[in-house]
């Protein structure tokens, strides 16, 4: 098997073993994990559903971006989709990568010497 055609099924693979992460094995995730939240939180209270008190997230705000597509690893702010915005989130990562290193390997293969001499 030539050196091309393992990097063909390598990455095939790759792609394959991404998407069932991202679509099957992500609905095991627990949707509210606190371990970042819980340490942030310390020696604060929620009051009227804004934290008060000193604590690193105290003065937290959302991100500019949370009102995206796939904001909260959900499609549409739908929790059942977390699947679904993993598999999106996978196809374009592996998009924009492949793009990018086709680009370069034929950007690198087109200024080489192809002249044989001695």
């Amino acid at each position: 098997m030539s050196a091309a055609k393992r990097g063909a099924w390598f990455f095939a693979a790759f792609a394959v073993v991404a998407l069932v992460l991202a679509g099957v094995v992500s609905y095991f995730a627990d949707g509210d994990p606190d371990g970042l939240d819980h340490v942030t939180t310390r020696g604060c209270t929620e009051i009227e559903g804004r934290l008060q008190g000193a604590c690193p997230a105290a003065h937290a705000e959302d991100h500019a971006l949370a009102d995206s597509p796939l904001a909260d690893y959900t499609v549409g702010g739908d929790d059942g989709l977390t699947g679904l915005a993993g598999v999106l989130g996978v196809l374009a990562t592996l998009v924009v990568s492949g793009g990018l290193f086709w680009s370069l390997r034929t950007r690198s293969r087109s200024g080489r010497d192809t002249s044989r001499g001695p």
